[in-house]
């Protein structure tokens, strides 16, 4: 006898396929979101849970009750006044208001809930995507996938025990001009491509030297803490501070890196490397920040192939004309894909050859929402790989080979060393040292497990 689950998600894949092609936006003449939800049956669109609103999550939430065949169920923060907000706004878009719920894992005994939108910071992504599985739901996860490599491989297990669609955040795979440019350089516009660079820049202040104060009366820290050891309470942490802290967060490198490296590893055609090195450190300020604020990856491939990431936290100056992109060189030219939906390509000698331009406005640095429009054509793929099968433009495995490139940066930094690494899997050789960093501590009960 099948499950509810099972029924559901069958029940989900038979039902009406001109939703999918609807993104925001792209709704008929008349009809607004909210027209095309009533028309829908409820029992037609997808259901969610978003976890973490306080920044991406709200654009994120925002995002899921703008399509016409979702439905958000559930708010869930371990901030009060994240949530309250979050819910005001859902509840405006979708005519509904979504139930608050502190802890996520409550929300997943929900029989009616299809999937999980995981927002809340690095070191419970992974953890929080394997306790989705487990209760039959799908996964859509914010970059990186996972705090550690480790983590990466318990993602990629628990998709392909538990069959759910586990989509990783990188959106940029589905931006139809950034897709264009990749099969624009897979397909030989520049000859044989054999470089890659990729870059992010950004003006970060100082975070200060934080103290020991109380737990605020809005903040359940305990859960937010969740999987990590626990530390006292800090007042420079919260909410976006915990990125540049090697407990919770990790760095600028799988911040924002993991865009660019993704792409780079689009477009060359690779999927683990040979040898990984790395050059950094906390440069601009003295204060608590612990990870990079400069650094320099720089990765090789056994199809003779090699890719460098550029990361500049404290220094806004940009590369080319953008504060992030990417430039794949050849053997007859280069193409440029710039911080949005457009590309350029140029022969030898620097002549451009095509330009194709941006058609939505696009700001990188917007750390919340850069492009809310183009980012639904990605949770338009999420919900087809949930309803019909359709292959994800960025599955876990993708997603765990694009995130393991950015912790191998992060691990030869902080363990000093050259890795050298099994082009299969990515798993570093004959350095004990390193391999040290391949998993972390958990607080005791909290351990992930498939």
């Amino acid at each position: 006898m099948k499950s509810v689950n099972e029924s559901r998600r069958e029940f989900i894949k038979k039902t009406v396929t001109g939703a999918a092609a609807l993104s925001v936006g792209g709704a008929l003449p008349g009809f607004s979101a909210k027209s095309y939800a009533s028309i829908l049956g409820a029992n037609e669109r997808v259901k969610v849970a978003v976890m973490g609103v306080n920044s991406r999550g709200f654009a994120l939430a925002s995002n899921y009750a703008l399509q016409p065949n979702c439905e958000v169920l559930y708010i869930s923060d371990v901030d009060s006044r994240a949530a309250d907000k979050c819910i005001g706004a859902v509840e405006k878009i979708q005519n509904s208001r979504p139930k608050a719920q502190t802890d996520f894992r409550k929300t997943l005994e929900d029989k009616n809930l299809d999937a999980l939108v995981v927002a809340a910071p690095d070191h419970w992504h992974a953890p929080a995507a394997i306790l989705a599985s487990k209760a039959g739901k799908h996964v859509y996860l914010e970059k990186p996938c996972s705090h550690n490599p480790n983590e990466g491989e318990l993602l990629v297990a628990a998709a392909k025990k538990y069959k759910n669609v586990i989509q990783m955040g990188n959106q940029r795979r589905s931006w139809p001009k950034v897709a264009e440019a990749i099969s624009e350089v897979q397909n030989g516009i520049i000859g044989r491509p054999y470089f890659a660079k990729g870059w992010y820049t950004n003006n970060r202040p100082s975070i200060g030297i934080g103290k020991e104060v109380a737990v605020p009366s809005w903040l359940d820290y305990d859960l937010w803490q969740g999987p990590a050891p626990r530390q006292a309470y800090r007042d420079n942490i919260l909410h976006y501070n915990w990125h540049w802290f090697w407990h919770w967060g990790t760095g600028e490198a799988l911040n924002n890196g993991t865009h660019m490296v993704d792409l780079m590893r689009w477009g060359l055609g690779v999927e683990y490397p040979t040898l990984v090195t790395s050059a950094g450190g906390r440069y601009r300020y003295q204060d608590d920040w612990q990870t990079p604020d400069t650094q320099v990856i720089t990765m090789e491939f056994a199809n003779n192939t090699s890719m460098t990431w550029e990361g500049r936290s404290c220094n806004g100056k940009h590369i080319e004309d953008g504060s992030v992109g990417v430039i794949f060189y050849g053997d007859t030219g280069s193409v440029y894909i710039e911080g949005g939906n457009s590309y350029k390509v140029y022969d030898l000698n620097n002549k451009l050859v095509k330009d194709v331009k941006n058609d939505i406005a696009i700001d990188a640095r917007d750390r919340m929402n850069p492009s809310q429009k183009l980012d639904a054509i990605h949770i338009q793929n999420f919900f087809d790989g949930i309803r019909k099968g359709t292959p994800q433009t960025s599955d876990i495995v993708g997603g765990h080979q694009s995130t393991l490139l950015c912790q191998l940066g992060n691990i030869a930094l902080r363990s000093q060393s050259t890795l050298h690494t099994d082009p299969t899997n990515g798993h570093i050789k004959n350095n004990p040292a390193a391999m040290k960093l391949w998993k972390r501590e958990y607080q005791r009960g909290w351990e992930p497990t498939v």
